[in-house]
């Protein structure tokens, strides 16, 4: 590996659970590598460091210290900035950037999005000429600021919608493969929109709180969630897009026929998939953070608009998506069972 990608000097924006690990796998790898974030989890990273661990193996927690930031002001210009937050906070936290590095100085510096859908790539080209994207294709959860646990050490897919900025693309899988596994893609949107269908998901598990609440129907669940992926892979197919392996996720095989045929033939296989499962970034936002920003619309309301726009049936997506706007917009949310659910989605069974 050349020196010079160890002289690179890199910002990452948020320290959540996809940013935490990044921090705790290249902040030693790297001279120059800067964390920006603020409140408690920007004293717990200044105080103590990163600490990380494989999923059932907390004790075995690795602690790594990170240069931290409080503001853009304070770093160095750099030349890579990851962008680590969801996208309902891209469009401020690009301007900020904006008005800090202005405009001549961002035609040099490599911008990455970090974020799931593809909505960043509407929004991110407003603001920086310099872009390259990512994809996280595996789990983890924060535990608390700080403090984050994984179920794999990546990989991270990266690449452009378009294949274009490939010398950048080699440029950043380089840098994270130096401590963590990277992928330079020439089919980023097929991958891209294959890890969406996966996301589809997050909407259904986060309105009947899996990892707060036991399953309480299984086969519903099954059902439900089995129904939900099979019609994304519909609509992606629909759209012109090909299958891409992303890490770990089913295959579209295994979700056609989780869907298709009857439970008592797929039930060890979802089981086993299901097992894989962790709270989602959109339950440790609405339910754990209590907040009312979520990743809805550029999801599972974006997929919707594919399926519109290419003719697609999708009546689990369109009446789960109807349910999660209705309830992640109260002032307090508490998930309900999975019959309940399944109860208020009224289609025929």
């Amino acid at each position: 590996m050349s020196a010079s990608f160890k002289q690179q000097t890199v910002l990452l924006v948020g320290a959540g659970a996809v940013g935490a690990t990044i921090a705790a796998w290249l902040a030693a790898k790297l001279k120059h590598f800067y964390v920006l974030d603020q409140g408690e989890t920007l004293k717990a990273i200044k105080e103590k460091g990163v600490s990380s661990y494989l999923q059932h193996h907390k004790q075995k927690s690795e602690n790594t210290r990170v240069n931290t930031l409080a503001s853009l002001q304070e770093c160095p210009k750099p030349d890579i900035i990851l962008l680590c937050v969801k996208n309902y906070s891209l469009d401020v936290l690009s301007r900020a950037i904006l008005d800090v590095y202005g405009e001549q100085a961002l035609k040099d510096i490599l911008v990455v999005g970090l974020q799931n859908g593809v909505e960043n790539q509407q929004i991110l080209p407003k603001y920086f000429p310099k872009l390259v994207y990512g994809i996280i294709s595996f789990n983890a959860w924060l535990d608390e600021p700080g403090v984050v646990g994984y179920q794999a050490r990546g990989p991270f897919i990266f690449g452009t919608p378009d294949n274009s900025r490939q010398a950048e693309v080699e440029l950043v899988t380089s840098v994270f493969n130096l401590g963590v596994e990277a992928i330079a893609s020439r089919h980023f949107q097929d991958a891209a929109l294959s890890k969406m269908i996966i996301n589809l998901t997050n909407s259904f598990t986060t309105l009947m709180g899996l990892g707060y609440r036991e399953i309480d129907h299984p086969s519903l669940f099954q059902k439900i969630l089995s129904q939900l992926t099979y019609e994304g892979v519909k609509i992606v197919k629909a759209s012109g897009h090909r299958e891409c392996k992303v890490g770990d996720i089913p295959s579209w095989f295994i979700i056609s026929a989780s869907a298709k045929l009857p439970q008592f033939l797929t039930r060890r296989v979802f089981n086993k998939n299901v097992k894989k499962m962790v709270v989602s970034s959109m339950a440790q936002d609405i339910i754990q953070n209590g907040r009312s920003d979520n990743e809805l619309d550029g999801i599972n309301g974006y997929l919707l608009e594919l399926a519109e726009k290419f003719n697609v049936e999708a009546p689990y997506n369109k009446a789960i998506y109807r349910l999660c706007q209705q309830a992640f917009n109260q002032e307090k949310f508490e998930p309900i069972s999975v019959e309940q659910v399944w109860q208020q989605m009224a289609l025929k069974d």
